[in-house]
Protein backbone atom coordinates (compact mmCIF):
# COMPACT_ATOMS: atom_id res chain seq x y z
CA UNK A 1 0.00 0.00 0.00
CA UNK A 2 1.29 3.48 -0.94
CA UNK A 3 0.79 5.74 2.11
CA UNK A 4 1.48 9.09 0.40
CA UNK A 5 0.79 10.77 -2.92
CA UNK A 6 3.86 9.81 -5.04
CA UNK A 7 6.01 12.64 -6.37
CA UNK A 8 6.47 10.94 -9.75
CA UNK A 9 2.69 10.90 -10.19
CA UNK A 10 2.55 14.58 -9.25
CA UNK A 11 5.24 15.47 -11.78
CA UNK A 12 3.54 13.38 -14.44
CA UNK A 13 0.23 15.15 -13.83
CA UNK A 14 1.84 18.58 -14.14
CA UNK A 15 3.69 17.60 -17.31
CA UNK A 16 0.55 16.22 -18.96
CA UNK A 17 -1.33 19.41 -18.09
CA UNK A 18 1.37 21.64 -19.56
CA UNK A 19 1.58 19.53 -22.72
CA UNK A 20 -2.22 19.57 -23.12
CA UNK A 21 -2.42 23.31 -22.53
CA UNK A 22 0.41 24.01 -24.98
CA UNK A 23 -1.09 21.82 -27.72
CA UNK A 24 -4.56 23.32 -27.35
CA UNK A 25 -3.16 26.85 -27.30
CA UNK A 26 -1.02 26.27 -30.41
CA UNK A 27 -3.53 24.26 -32.46
CA UNK A 28 -6.42 26.57 -31.62
CA UNK A 29 -4.37 29.73 -31.10
CA UNK A 30 -7.15 31.99 -32.35
CA UNK A 31 -9.27 30.89 -29.38
CA UNK A 32 -6.53 30.67 -26.75
CA UNK A 33 -7.62 31.32 -23.17
CA UNK A 34 -7.01 34.73 -21.69
CA UNK A 35 -3.63 35.06 -19.98
CA UNK A 36 -5.11 35.34 -16.48
CA UNK A 37 -6.88 31.98 -16.78
CA UNK A 38 -3.69 30.34 -18.07
CA UNK A 39 -1.73 31.65 -15.07
CA UNK A 40 -4.48 30.53 -12.67
CA UNK A 41 -4.57 27.07 -14.24
CA UNK A 42 -0.82 26.52 -14.14
CA UNK A 43 -0.57 27.83 -10.58
CA UNK A 44 -3.38 25.61 -9.36
CA UNK A 45 -2.34 22.40 -11.08
CA UNK A 46 1.27 22.76 -9.91
CA UNK A 47 0.14 23.73 -6.41
CA UNK A 48 -2.44 20.95 -6.13
CA UNK A 49 -0.15 18.08 -7.04
CA UNK A 50 3.07 19.27 -5.39
CA UNK A 51 1.32 20.34 -2.18
CA UNK A 52 -0.61 17.06 -2.00
CA UNK A 53 2.68 15.19 -2.27
CA UNK A 54 4.46 17.45 0.25
CA UNK A 55 1.66 17.63 2.83
CA UNK A 56 0.89 13.90 2.66
CA UNK A 57 4.52 13.35 3.70
CA UNK A 58 5.04 15.99 6.39
CA UNK A 59 1.58 15.61 7.96
CA UNK A 60 1.63 11.80 7.93
CA UNK A 61 3.23 11.48 11.38
CA UNK A 62 1.19 14.25 12.97
CA UNK A 63 -1.33 13.26 15.66
CA UNK A 64 -4.87 13.24 14.32
CA UNK A 65 -5.91 16.35 16.23
CA UNK A 66 -2.99 18.37 14.85
CA UNK A 67 -3.60 17.04 11.34
CA UNK A 68 -7.26 18.03 11.44
CA UNK A 69 -6.41 21.49 12.77
CA UNK A 70 -3.86 22.02 10.00
CA UNK A 71 -6.25 20.67 7.37
CA UNK A 72 -9.11 22.91 8.44
CA UNK A 73 -7.06 26.10 8.53
CA UNK A 74 -5.40 25.33 5.20
CA UNK A 75 -8.79 24.88 3.54
CA UNK A 76 -10.23 27.88 5.40
CA UNK A 77 -7.37 30.21 4.40
CA UNK A 78 -7.46 29.26 0.71
CA UNK A 79 -11.23 29.73 0.52
CA UNK A 80 -11.24 32.98 2.50
CA UNK A 81 -8.61 34.52 0.23
CA UNK A 82 -10.56 33.44 -2.85
CA UNK A 83 -13.87 34.81 -1.55
CA UNK A 84 -12.43 38.21 -0.66
CA UNK A 85 -10.38 38.59 -3.86
CA UNK A 86 -13.19 37.39 -6.15
CA UNK A 87 -15.74 39.61 -4.37
CA UNK A 88 -13.84 42.80 -5.09
CA UNK A 89 -12.63 41.57 -8.48
CA UNK A 90 -16.19 41.07 -9.73
CA UNK A 91 -17.22 44.47 -8.36
CA UNK A 92 -14.39 46.15 -10.26
CA UNK A 93 -14.89 44.25 -13.53
CA UNK A 94 -18.60 43.35 -13.65
CA UNK A 95 -19.89 46.20 -11.49
CA UNK A 96 -21.48 43.92 -8.88
CA UNK A 97 -20.19 41.06 -6.70
CA UNK A 98 -21.46 38.32 -9.03
CA UNK A 99 -19.61 36.27 -11.61
CA UNK A 100 -19.73 36.91 -15.36
CA UNK A 101 -23.12 36.16 -16.92
CA UNK A 102 -24.56 35.35 -13.50
CA UNK A 103 -28.09 33.97 -13.64
CA UNK A 104 -29.10 31.61 -10.81
CA UNK A 105 -26.85 33.33 -8.28
CA UNK A 106 -28.49 36.71 -8.81
CA UNK A 107 -31.89 35.02 -8.82
CA UNK A 108 -31.25 33.40 -5.43
CA UNK A 109 -30.05 36.72 -3.98
CA UNK A 110 -32.99 38.72 -5.30
CA UNK A 111 -35.49 36.12 -4.10
CA UNK A 112 -34.08 36.10 -0.57
CA UNK A 113 -33.74 39.90 -0.59
CA UNK A 114 -37.39 40.18 -1.63
CA UNK A 115 -38.42 38.11 1.40
CA UNK A 116 -36.27 40.17 3.77
CA UNK A 117 -39.25 42.08 5.21
CA UNK A 118 -41.98 39.53 4.43
CA UNK A 119 -43.71 37.63 7.24
CA UNK A 120 -42.67 34.02 7.74
CA UNK A 121 -46.25 32.82 7.27
CA UNK A 122 -46.28 34.21 3.72
CA UNK A 123 -42.82 32.84 2.98
CA UNK A 124 -43.84 29.40 4.18
CA UNK A 125 -46.99 29.48 2.09
CA UNK A 126 -44.96 30.52 -0.97
CA UNK A 127 -42.59 27.55 -0.69
CA UNK A 128 -44.87 24.88 0.76
CA UNK A 129 -48.44 26.07 0.21
CA UNK A 130 -50.95 24.80 -2.31
CA UNK A 131 -49.43 26.85 -5.11
CA UNK A 132 -45.87 25.56 -4.57
CA UNK A 133 -44.13 23.69 -7.38
CA UNK A 134 -42.30 21.05 -5.40
CA UNK A 135 -39.51 20.73 -2.85
CA UNK A 136 -36.47 20.60 -5.13
CA UNK A 137 -34.41 23.81 -5.04
CA UNK A 138 -36.39 25.24 -2.12
CA UNK A 139 -33.63 24.66 0.42
CA UNK A 140 -31.09 27.24 -0.69
CA UNK A 141 -33.32 30.31 -1.18
CA UNK A 142 -35.00 29.49 2.15
CA UNK A 143 -31.56 29.23 3.78
CA UNK A 144 -30.53 32.57 2.24
CA UNK A 145 -33.75 34.14 3.49
CA UNK A 146 -32.92 33.05 7.05
CA UNK A 147 -29.44 34.55 6.79
CA UNK A 148 -30.77 37.82 5.34
CA UNK A 149 -33.34 38.12 8.11
CA UNK A 150 -30.58 37.65 10.71
CA UNK A 151 -27.77 39.72 9.17
CA UNK A 152 -29.55 41.74 6.50
CA UNK A 153 -29.16 41.29 2.71
CA UNK A 154 -25.37 41.55 2.85
CA UNK A 155 -23.90 39.48 0.01
CA UNK A 156 -20.49 38.79 1.58
CA UNK A 157 -21.88 37.10 4.72
CA UNK A 158 -23.29 33.93 3.09
CA UNK A 159 -20.00 33.56 1.25
CA UNK A 160 -17.99 33.80 4.46
CA UNK A 161 -20.22 31.08 5.92
CA UNK A 162 -19.52 29.02 2.80
CA UNK A 163 -15.81 29.28 3.63
CA UNK A 164 -16.41 27.62 7.00
CA UNK A 165 -18.77 24.95 5.61
CA UNK A 166 -16.45 24.04 2.76
CA UNK A 167 -13.42 23.85 5.07
CA UNK A 168 -15.31 21.62 7.51
CA UNK A 169 -16.40 19.43 4.59
CA UNK A 170 -12.73 18.46 4.25
CA UNK A 171 -12.75 17.26 7.87
CA UNK A 172 -15.88 15.18 7.28
CA UNK A 173 -14.45 13.67 4.11
CA UNK A 174 -11.30 12.69 6.00
CA UNK A 175 -13.35 10.98 8.72
CA UNK A 176 -15.42 8.83 6.41
CA UNK A 177 -12.38 8.02 4.22
CA UNK A 178 -10.27 7.12 7.25
CA UNK A 179 -12.88 4.70 8.57
CA UNK A 180 -13.39 3.18 5.13
CA UNK A 181 -9.85 2.91 3.74
CA UNK A 182 -7.43 3.74 6.56
CA UNK A 183 -5.63 6.75 8.00
CA UNK A 184 -3.22 7.38 5.11
CA UNK A 185 -5.93 7.30 2.46
CA UNK A 186 -8.14 9.47 4.65
CA UNK A 187 -5.42 12.10 4.98
CA UNK A 188 -4.77 12.14 1.25
CA UNK A 189 -8.50 12.58 0.63
CA UNK A 190 -8.75 15.43 3.12
CA UNK A 191 -5.76 17.25 1.61
CA UNK A 192 -7.07 16.88 -1.94
CA UNK A 193 -10.49 18.14 -0.87
CA UNK A 194 -8.85 21.20 0.71
CA UNK A 195 -6.90 21.96 -2.46
CA UNK A 196 -9.62 21.18 -5.03
CA UNK A 197 -10.20 24.29 -7.16
CA UNK A 198 -13.89 23.64 -7.88
CA UNK A 199 -14.78 23.60 -4.20
CA UNK A 200 -12.84 26.82 -3.64
CA UNK A 201 -14.43 28.67 -6.58
CA UNK A 202 -18.00 27.88 -5.52
CA UNK A 203 -17.39 29.57 -2.17
CA UNK A 204 -17.25 32.82 -4.14
CA UNK A 205 -20.56 32.18 -5.93
CA UNK A 206 -24.04 32.87 -4.59
CA UNK A 207 -25.05 29.32 -5.53
CA UNK A 208 -26.20 26.31 -3.52
CA UNK A 209 -23.37 23.90 -4.36
CA UNK A 210 -21.21 24.54 -1.27
CA UNK A 211 -24.07 23.99 1.19
CA UNK A 212 -25.37 21.03 -0.81
CA UNK A 213 -21.99 19.29 -0.82
CA UNK A 214 -21.55 19.96 2.90
CA UNK A 215 -24.87 18.23 3.61
CA UNK A 216 -23.97 15.39 1.25
CA UNK A 217 -20.60 14.65 2.88
CA UNK A 218 -22.12 15.09 6.35
CA UNK A 219 -24.71 12.48 5.39
CA UNK A 220 -22.06 10.04 4.14
CA UNK A 221 -20.01 10.54 7.31
CA UNK A 222 -22.96 10.04 9.67
CA UNK A 223 -24.31 7.10 7.68
CA UNK A 224 -20.89 5.42 7.76
CA UNK A 225 -20.58 6.09 11.50
CA UNK A 226 -24.04 4.67 12.15
CA UNK A 227 -23.31 1.51 10.18
CA UNK A 228 -20.01 0.92 11.97
CA UNK A 229 -21.08 1.85 15.53
CA UNK A 230 -21.64 -0.99 17.97
CA UNK A 231 -24.98 0.37 19.19
CA UNK A 232 -27.95 1.79 17.34
CA UNK A 233 -28.77 5.15 18.86
CA UNK A 234 -31.90 7.07 18.01
CA UNK A 235 -30.04 10.34 17.40
CA UNK A 236 -27.61 8.68 14.99
CA UNK A 237 -30.48 7.34 12.91
CA UNK A 238 -32.41 10.60 13.19
CA UNK A 239 -29.47 12.79 12.12
CA UNK A 240 -28.61 10.51 9.19
CA UNK A 241 -32.24 10.53 8.06
CA UNK A 242 -32.48 14.30 8.50
CA UNK A 243 -29.37 14.90 6.37
CA UNK A 244 -30.64 12.55 3.66
CA UNK A 245 -34.04 14.27 3.61
CA UNK A 246 -32.45 17.72 3.51
CA UNK A 247 -30.81 16.84 0.19
CA UNK A 248 -34.23 16.53 -1.43
CA UNK A 249 -34.70 20.26 -0.82
CA UNK A 250 -31.55 21.05 -2.81
CA UNK A 251 -31.69 18.52 -5.65
CA UNK A 252 -34.19 15.66 -5.76
CA UNK A 253 -31.85 13.24 -7.50
CA UNK A 254 -29.21 13.84 -4.83
CA UNK A 255 -31.65 12.88 -2.08
CA UNK A 256 -32.66 9.75 -3.97
CA UNK A 257 -28.99 8.80 -4.38
CA UNK A 258 -28.47 9.25 -0.63
CA UNK A 259 -31.38 6.94 0.22
CA UNK A 260 -30.09 4.35 -2.27
CA UNK A 261 -26.57 4.58 -0.85
CA UNK A 262 -27.77 4.12 2.72
CA UNK A 263 -29.84 1.07 1.79
CA UNK A 264 -26.91 -0.41 -0.14
CA UNK A 265 -24.47 0.34 2.68
CA UNK A 266 -26.69 -1.34 5.25
CA UNK A 267 -27.28 -4.43 3.12
CA UNK A 268 -23.72 -4.97 1.89
CA UNK A 269 -21.47 -3.57 4.63
CA UNK A 270 -19.18 -6.07 6.30
CA UNK A 271 -18.60 -3.91 9.38
CA UNK A 272 -18.43 -6.14 12.50
CA UNK A 273 -21.39 -4.35 14.07
CA UNK A 274 -23.59 -5.20 11.09
CA UNK A 275 -23.11 -8.92 11.69
CA UNK A 276 -25.66 -8.55 14.44
CA UNK A 277 -28.79 -9.17 12.45
CA UNK A 278 -31.04 -7.10 14.70
CA UNK A 279 -29.11 -3.93 13.93
CA UNK A 280 -29.41 -4.40 10.19
CA UNK A 281 -33.12 -5.14 10.57
CA UNK A 282 -33.64 -2.06 12.75
CA UNK A 283 -32.01 0.30 10.25
CA UNK A 284 -33.77 -1.29 7.29
CA UNK A 285 -37.07 -1.01 9.17
CA UNK A 286 -36.50 2.67 9.79
CA UNK A 287 -35.59 3.11 6.12
CA UNK A 288 -38.78 1.40 4.99
CA UNK A 289 -40.83 3.64 7.30
CA UNK A 290 -39.17 6.75 5.83
CA UNK A 291 -39.74 5.43 2.31
CA UNK A 292 -43.44 4.88 3.01
CA UNK A 293 -43.75 8.45 4.26
CA UNK A 294 -41.90 9.83 1.25
CA UNK A 295 -43.66 7.65 -1.32
CA UNK A 296 -47.03 9.23 -0.69
CA UNK A 297 -45.89 12.81 -1.03
CA UNK A 298 -44.54 15.44 -3.34
CA UNK A 299 -40.95 14.20 -3.21
CA UNK A 300 -41.82 10.80 -4.66
CA UNK A 301 -43.92 12.47 -7.32
CA UNK A 302 -40.92 14.59 -8.33
CA UNK A 303 -38.64 11.54 -8.52
CA UNK A 304 -41.14 9.68 -10.70
CA UNK A 305 -41.50 12.74 -12.91
CA UNK A 306 -37.75 13.08 -13.38
CA UNK A 307 -37.43 9.43 -14.32
CA UNK A 308 -40.40 9.32 -16.66
CA UNK A 309 -39.32 12.53 -18.41
CA UNK A 310 -35.61 11.66 -18.65
CA UNK A 311 -35.65 10.99 -22.41
CA UNK A 312 -37.67 14.09 -23.27
CA UNK A 313 -35.46 16.18 -20.96
CA UNK A 314 -32.33 15.00 -22.76
CA UNK A 315 -33.87 15.74 -26.14
CA UNK A 316 -35.03 19.19 -25.02
CA UNK A 317 -31.61 20.03 -23.60
CA UNK A 318 -29.78 18.91 -26.74
CA UNK A 319 -32.24 20.82 -28.94
CA UNK A 320 -31.69 23.96 -26.87
CA UNK A 321 -27.90 23.58 -27.15
CA UNK A 322 -28.15 23.02 -30.90
CA UNK A 323 -30.29 26.13 -31.31
CA UNK A 324 -27.51 28.13 -29.62
CA UNK A 325 -25.04 26.95 -32.26
CA UNK A 326 -23.67 23.83 -30.58
CA UNK A 327 -24.38 21.57 -33.53
CA UNK A 328 -22.65 18.46 -32.19
CA UNK A 329 -24.46 18.46 -28.84
CA UNK A 330 -27.02 16.02 -30.24
CA UNK A 331 -24.36 13.29 -30.13
CA UNK A 332 -23.91 13.62 -26.34
CA UNK A 333 -26.47 10.94 -25.54
CA UNK A 334 -26.69 8.93 -22.35
CA UNK A 335 -25.10 5.87 -23.94
CA UNK A 336 -22.12 8.02 -24.98
CA UNK A 337 -21.74 9.99 -21.74
CA UNK A 338 -22.35 7.23 -19.17
CA UNK A 339 -19.02 5.38 -19.74
CA UNK A 340 -17.15 8.71 -19.40
CA UNK A 341 -18.86 9.88 -16.22
CA UNK A 342 -15.90 9.20 -13.88
CA UNK A 343 -13.72 11.66 -15.83
CA UNK A 344 -16.30 14.25 -16.87
CA UNK A 345 -16.44 17.18 -17.27
CA UNK A 346 -13.59 17.69 -19.70
CA UNK A 347 -11.37 20.71 -19.21
CA UNK A 348 -12.25 23.81 -21.26
CA UNK A 349 -8.89 25.20 -22.41
CA UNK A 350 -10.25 27.49 -25.14
CA UNK A 351 -11.96 30.86 -25.01
CA UNK A 352 -15.37 30.30 -26.59
CA UNK A 353 -18.84 31.80 -26.03
CA UNK A 354 -17.52 33.82 -23.09
CA UNK A 355 -17.44 30.68 -20.91
CA UNK A 356 -15.32 32.38 -18.27
CA UNK A 357 -16.62 30.19 -15.43
CA UNK A 358 -15.44 27.05 -17.22
CA UNK A 359 -12.08 28.65 -17.95
CA UNK A 360 -11.76 29.60 -14.29
CA UNK A 361 -12.33 25.97 -13.25
CA UNK A 362 -10.48 24.31 -16.11
CA UNK A 363 -7.58 23.27 -13.85
CA UNK A 364 -9.97 21.55 -11.43
CA UNK A 365 -11.68 19.74 -14.29
CA UNK A 366 -8.28 18.64 -15.62
CA UNK A 367 -7.51 17.12 -12.21
CA UNK A 368 -10.74 15.10 -12.49
CA UNK A 369 -9.77 13.93 -15.98
CA UNK A 370 -6.29 12.88 -14.88
CA UNK A 371 -7.41 11.18 -11.65
CA UNK A 372 -10.08 9.17 -13.47
CA UNK A 373 -7.46 6.45 -13.94
CA UNK A 374 -7.25 5.93 -10.20
CA UNK A 375 -11.05 5.76 -9.90
CA UNK A 376 -11.13 2.88 -12.37
CA UNK A 377 -8.13 1.29 -10.69
CA UNK A 378 -9.84 1.55 -7.29
CA UNK A 379 -12.87 -0.37 -8.51
CA UNK A 380 -10.63 -3.04 -10.02
CA UNK A 381 -8.50 -3.37 -6.89
CA UNK A 382 -11.52 -3.46 -4.62
CA UNK A 383 -12.67 -6.66 -6.31
CA UNK A 384 -9.18 -8.10 -6.64
CA UNK A 385 -8.50 -7.53 -2.94
CA UNK A 386 -12.06 -8.52 -2.00
CA UNK A 387 -12.68 -5.11 -0.44
CA UNK A 388 -15.63 -4.20 -2.62
CA UNK A 389 -17.93 -4.09 0.39
CA UNK A 390 -15.90 -1.12 1.66
CA UNK A 391 -17.27 0.76 -1.35
CA UNK A 392 -20.88 -0.08 -0.53
CA UNK A 393 -21.80 3.36 0.83
CA UNK A 394 -19.61 5.87 -1.03
CA UNK A 395 -19.44 3.81 -4.23
CA UNK A 396 -23.19 3.29 -4.51
CA UNK A 397 -23.79 7.01 -3.89
CA UNK A 398 -21.38 8.06 -6.63
CA UNK A 399 -22.64 5.46 -9.10
CA UNK A 400 -26.30 6.28 -8.42
CA UNK A 401 -25.93 10.05 -8.67
CA UNK A 402 -23.52 10.22 -11.60
CA UNK A 403 -25.41 7.44 -13.37
CA UNK A 404 -28.65 9.43 -13.26
CA UNK A 405 -26.88 12.65 -14.34
CA UNK A 406 -25.22 10.85 -17.26
CA UNK A 407 -28.69 9.84 -18.53
CA UNK A 408 -30.02 13.39 -18.21
CA UNK A 409 -29.57 16.48 -20.34
CA UNK A 410 -26.86 17.72 -17.97
CA UNK A 411 -24.33 14.91 -18.40
CA UNK A 412 -21.61 17.35 -19.48
CA UNK A 413 -22.46 20.08 -16.94
CA UNK A 414 -19.69 20.72 -14.40
CA UNK A 415 -22.18 22.13 -11.92
CA UNK A 416 -24.44 19.06 -12.03
CA UNK A 417 -21.49 16.66 -11.87
CA UNK A 418 -19.90 18.45 -8.90
CA UNK A 419 -21.76 16.54 -6.12
CA UNK A 420 -20.09 13.36 -7.32
CA UNK A 421 -16.62 14.81 -6.71
CA UNK A 422 -16.28 14.16 -2.92
CA UNK A 423 -17.01 10.47 -3.45
CA UNK A 424 -14.64 10.33 -6.40
CA UNK A 425 -11.86 11.84 -4.26
CA UNK A 426 -12.41 9.10 -1.69
CA UNK A 427 -12.27 6.44 -4.36
CA UNK A 428 -9.29 7.73 -6.32
CA UNK A 429 -7.18 8.14 -3.16
CA UNK A 430 -7.75 4.44 -2.49
CA UNK A 431 -6.76 3.77 -6.10
CA UNK A 432 -3.50 5.68 -5.54
CA UNK A 433 -2.74 3.66 -2.42
CA UNK A 434 -3.39 0.40 -4.31
CA UNK A 435 -1.12 1.23 -7.26
CA UNK A 436 1.24 -1.65 -8.11
CA UNK A 437 4.06 -2.20 -10.60
CA UNK A 438 1.71 -4.22 -12.81
CA UNK A 439 -1.04 -1.58 -12.91
CA UNK A 440 1.44 1.28 -13.27
CA UNK A 441 2.17 -0.02 -16.77
CA UNK A 442 -1.38 0.94 -17.78
CA UNK A 443 -0.83 4.45 -16.45
CA UNK A 444 1.36 5.60 -19.35
CA UNK A 445 -1.32 4.98 -22.01
CA UNK A 446 -3.81 6.79 -19.77
CA UNK A 447 -1.59 9.90 -19.73
CA UNK A 448 -1.61 9.93 -23.52
CA UNK A 449 -5.37 9.48 -23.39
CA UNK A 450 -5.73 12.54 -21.14
CA UNK A 451 -3.88 14.69 -23.67
CA UNK A 452 -6.22 13.41 -26.37
CA UNK A 453 -9.21 14.19 -24.11
CA UNK A 454 -8.22 17.83 -23.69
CA UNK A 455 -7.32 18.42 -27.34
CA UNK A 456 -10.38 16.49 -28.50
CA UNK A 457 -12.69 18.48 -26.22
CA UNK A 458 -11.32 21.78 -27.54
CA UNK A 459 -11.92 20.50 -31.09
CA UNK A 460 -15.46 19.46 -30.16
CA UNK A 461 -16.36 22.79 -28.54
CA UNK A 462 -15.05 24.84 -31.44
CA UNK A 463 -16.13 22.50 -34.23
CA UNK A 464 -19.67 22.13 -32.89
CA UNK A 465 -20.01 25.90 -33.14
CA UNK A 466 -18.68 26.01 -36.69
CA UNK A 467 -15.64 28.06 -35.66
CA UNK A 468 -13.24 26.24 -37.97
Amino acid sequence: MIPIFPKNIAKRAITIYLVSLALVSVIFNQYMMLFGYIVLGITWVVGFFLLTNHLSIIWRKNPEKKFLTNLFWLAFAIRLIWVIVSYFYYISVVGEPFEFDAADSIGYHEEAEGFYEVDWADIWDYYFGTGAHGFSDVGYPLYLTVLYKIFGPIIIIPRLIKVFLSAYTCILLYKVSERTFGVDVGRMAGIMCALMLNFVVYCGYHLKETEMIFLEVAFLERADYMIRSSKVKFWDIFLTSFLACSLFFFRTVLGAAAVFALATGVLLSNAPSMKRGWKRVAIIGWGILCLVVVSGGTIMTEIEGYWEDRDSNVEAKRTEQTSRGNQWAKYATGSVMAPLVVVLPFSTMVNVDGQYAQQTKHAGNYIRNFMGFFVLLAFYESFRQKKWRDFALAGSFVIAYLGVVSLSGFSNSERFLLPGLPGLIMIWTFGISALRKETFKIFNPWCIGVVLMEVGWAYFKLGSRGLF
